[in-house]
């Protein structure tokens, strides 16, 4: 595997390093060795599997707050998607900022986001879905979220927004008092 820092604090995108032959390929998506060399050394505690149906489709920005902050580790093993982390860590140099890629089931590339960080996507082709890994245990009382169109955000999103849950329109926008969660 390869980490390749983004532009946020403590993120990062990470390549696959397929072995091939002619029966295919083989690669790891997860070393616990490799994953403490930048840092992370929990423990995943949750897998979780997404399908959305339609393109154009927005699910999130999600996070959870302390104690039930979680590092998510995403991958799109079929279809495309478009997804986005924000910094919300209170006092950090990228706070406030998004950064989005492209994931793919053919580039198999995987996004870090680190505790601290809402995560949302856009699905670009129909029925994507997402393997995601956490490391803290979903607890609804502590989810929180922001809203996919937060002017103060101003996250490019590659399609019109066509579909959104009423949950993820319902989040307030961030305004000049949002301070940021403290980890």
């Amino acid at each position: 595997m390869k980490f390749k820092p983004t532009t946020l604090s403590g993120a990062y995108i990470i390549e696959l390093e397929p072995i091939q032959d002619e029966r295919g390929f083989f690669a790891r998506m997860f070393c616990r060795n490799e994953f403490e060399q930048i840092g992370f050394g929990k423990q995943i505690v949750q897998i979780n599997y997404s399908l959305t149906r339609q393109k154009g489709t927005i699910r999130g920005l999600h996070y959870q707050v302390p104690p039930a902050c979680e590092t998510k580790i995403v991958r799109c093993i079929h279809g495309s998607v478009f997804d986005v982390m924000v910094d919300i860590r209170k006092g950090s140099p990228t706070f406030l900022q998004w950064f989005g890629i492209e994931l793919t089931g053919e580039n198999m590339r995987m996004a870090f986001i680190p505790e601290g960080f809402a995560h949302g996507f856009q699905t670009l082709a129909e029925n994507s879905e997402l393997i995601y890994h956490h490391s803290a245990f979903y607890s609804p009382e502590y989810e929180r979220g922001l809203r996919f169109d937060d002017p103060l955000l101003a996250i490019e999103w590659p399609l019109p927004t066509d579909i959104v849950s009423k949950k993820d329109q319902g989040y307030l926008l961030v305004d000049l008092v949002f301070k940021g969660i403290e980890l």
